[in-house]
C-alpha cells in the first residue's frame, strides 16, 4: 500500500493540514445573536413629547407631536421652530423613518419647509424658515422624552 514511510508521512501531513483548515474555516461560522430584523417605523414612533436643540435660535425648547385625526400618516407638531405651542400646529407626513413638513405652511407668520429623519429616539430636522424678509436654514435635533 505505502512504498515507504516517507509516503505515509506525506499523507499524514496532508490529512492534518486539511483538518486544521477545516477547523479554522468552521470556527468563523457562528450565529450572530446580536442581529435583529429592522423594526418598521410607524407614526406611533413620533407621537409624544420631545426636547429640541435648534441651530437657528440656539435655544432648547419642547414640542409635542400628535396624531393628525384626519390622516393615517399625518402628525401635528405643537411648538415647531419655537412657535407658540398653543398656536397653530405644523403639519407633517410620516413615511417610515422620514417625516416631511406640509409644503409652504405658515405658522406665526413664518413659512416652513423641510423634513427630518428618525433614528432611535432622535429626529434630526433640516428645514427653512422664511419670515418674508429672510430665508433661514435651520437644523434641529429632537430627543424623545
Amino acid at each position: 500500500m505505502f512504498n515507504n514511510i516517507s509516503d505515509m508521512k506525506k499523507i499524514h501531513l496532508a490529512i492534518n493540514l486539511f483538518l486544521v483548515a477545516m477547523v479554522a474555516a468552521l470556527a468563523g461560522c457562528t450565529k450572530d445573536s446580536t442581529t435583529t430584523p429592522d423594526t418598521p417605523v410607524g407614526r406611533d414612533s413620533y407621537i409624544g413629547s420631545w426636547s429640541v436643540s435648534e441651530s437657528y435660535t440656539k435655544l432648547t425648547y419642547e414640542v409635542t407631536i400628535l396624531a393628525d385625526p384626519n390622516s393615517n400618516d399625518g402628525v401635528l407638531i405643537a411648538g415647531f421652530a419655537n412657535t407658540m405651542p398653543s398656536g397653530p400646529r405644523a403639519g407633517a407626513v410620516v413615511s417610515g423613518s422620514k417625516i416631511t413638513l406640509d409644503a409652504n405652511q405658515v405658522i406665526d407668520g413664518l413659512k416652513l419647509n423641510g423634513g427630518g429623519t428618525l433614528s432611535g429616539t432622535k429626529i434630526t430636522w433640516v428645514y427653512t424658515i422664511d419670515d418674508g424678509a429672510n430665508l433661514t436654514h435651520a437644523v434641529a435635533v429632537y430627543t424623545k422624552k
